[in-house]
Order: C-alpha cells, then sequence, then structure tokens
C-alpha cells in the first residue's frame, strides 16, 4: 500500500483547485506525507491568501514565496526548509509560463525574449530548484516534473511551450544521470489535457480536450486526481527503481496515430 508517511514534500506550482499541484497535494497529503508549498509573490498578497485558504485543509508546515527568476527566494525557501525539517525528500515541480503571444501564430515569429522567459520559467526552474534541493535529500530522494505531448509532436496553439517542454524532459534525463549515485530519482509525468489556469492560455483547449475524449483508448481525459496519484506513485517507495522517465498520464491517447 502506498505510505509516505514521515515524507518530506515540498510542492510548487498551485494557483487554484483546478490546479494539477493542487491535485498532487492532496494525494502526497492523503498517503501521509508532510507538505510545503509555495506560491508567487505579488505586490497586495492576493495570491498568497489565495493558496493559503485552499490549502490550509492539508496543513502544510510551510507556506513559501517562490519566483524562480529569483535566485534570492529560492536560496531562502530552501533554507527555510532546511531549518524546519534538516532535509527534504520529495521536491514537485509543476511550472511553467509562457506569453499568451507566443503560443500562437507563426513560430518563427517567437521573439527571443519571449523564448528566453519560456525556457527559463518552465525548464531551466527544474535545473535551479533540482540544485537547491539535492542537498536536503541526504537519505535520498524524489523529484518529479509535469510535461505534456507538445514537448515531443507538434500541437496546435502551443508553439514555444512545446520547446520548452521539450528542454524540461531532457533535464528531467540529465539530473537523472546525476543525481542517481545519491539514490535521487528524477522523473516527469506527461498528463493528458485539463483545464486549468494554465491551459486556459492555450487556444482551442476544449478542442484538444474534446479530440482526447473521442480518441484515447479509454475514450476520456484525465483527472488532477489521477495525475496526483501518479505523483504520489512516483514519490513512494513503491518507485524506486524508476528514474529519468516520463511516464504518461493520458488515457492512452499518445499511443494513438491521431
Amino acid at each position: 500500500m502506498l505510505n509516505l508517511t514521515g515524507k518530506r514534500a515540498l510542492v510548487t506550482g498551485i494557483a487554484n483547485n483546478r490546479s494539477i499541484a493542487w491535485g498532487i497535494a492532496q494525494q502526497l497529503h492523503q498517503a501521509g506525507a508532510e507538505l510545503a508549498i509555495t506560491y508567487l509573490p505579488d505586490e497586495k498578497g492576493k495570491l498568497k491568501q489565495k493558496v493559503e485558504d485552499l490549502t490550509a485543509p492539508l496543513n502544510p508546515s510551510l507556506l513559501l514565496p517562490l519566483d524562480v527568476q529569483q535566485p534570492n527566494l529560492i536560496k531562502e525557501g530552501f533554507a527555510a526548509i532546511q531549518e524546519k525539517w534538516g532535509g527534504l525528500d520529495c521536491l514537485i515541480h509543476c511550472l511553467a509560463f509562457a506569453q499568451r503571444d507566443d503560443l500562437s501564430g507563426d513560430f518563427s515569429q517567437v521573439s527571443l525574449e519571449g523564448f528566453n522567459l519560456a525556457l527559463d520559467v518552465s525548464a531551466y526552474s527544474l535545473v535551479s530548484l533540482g540544485a537547491a534541493a539535492k542537498p536536503l535529500m541526504t537519505n535520498g530522494g524524489s523529484i518529479v516534473t509535469l510535461t505534456y505531448l507538445g514537448g515531443v509532436r507538434v500541437v496546435p496553439n502551443y508553439n514555444v511551450m512545446g520547446i520548452a517542454k521539450a528542454a524540461l524532459e531532457m533535464n528531467v534525463r540529465y539530473l537523472a544521470a546525476e543525481m542517481g549515485p545519491a539514490n535521487i530519482r528524477v522523473n516527469g509525468i506527461s498528463a493528458g489535457p485539463i483545464r486549468t489556469l494554465a491551459s486556459s492560455a492555450v487556444g482551442g483547449i476544449l478542442d484538444m480536450i474534446h479530440h482526447v475524449e473521442a480518441t484515447a483508448p479509454l475514450r476520456r481525459t484525465v483527472s488532477q486526481t489521477e495525475v496526483g496519484n501518479t505523483a504520489a506513485f512516483l514519490a513512494s517507495d513503491l518507485s524506486s527503481g524508476i528514474t529519468g522517465q516520463i511516464i504518461y498520464v493520458d488515457s492512452g491517447y499518445s499511443i494513438m496515430g491521431m
């Protein structure tokens, strides 16, 4: 039976109750993990309040500001984890961003600024957070990120984010190779399309979901809970022999030829 009692997990990327990160946090909590939660800081503190209210039933031990484009916040956040827990067992990376204009239109018109922004927030952040987490995972650990089929296939209205996800998936492999000797596993979950705040920026997201429902072997898309269950498995000792992998949780859609 999946049991995360005694495990300490940092969950990033919760924005609201539709976030995949929220589904993951719920399943980790249900399995017994102790949680630290991050929020994106803003001037008025609205995002902090929203995340704090949403995650209150999970009784997180830490609520930390995190903007991956601010190295000082990464350093301070992991220092707070070190002080509170003395170590870390699991890092959940659910961070991605691209400018809306860089998701549609001709890919060749993507700006250098937009390209760099998408790669920085969506891909390099796994490297920077992984580097910060590694010294805290003294007894081994698990790092899990979220990717999407658009990183290996051309998906309409995904453009620069597809490049970012491709980079993210290679980050998984290189980090797994580096951290394996320390018994730290690094894996990605490629989830099917789900209606979230982030996916709403992708034009035609509802059409994509309906297409998956009509085409995938299971004839449906997936839920946050199903992705959360897979993340909890990857965080647990039940997956102790799995690293450097991309696990598809998409009702089988990725095996189809259309």
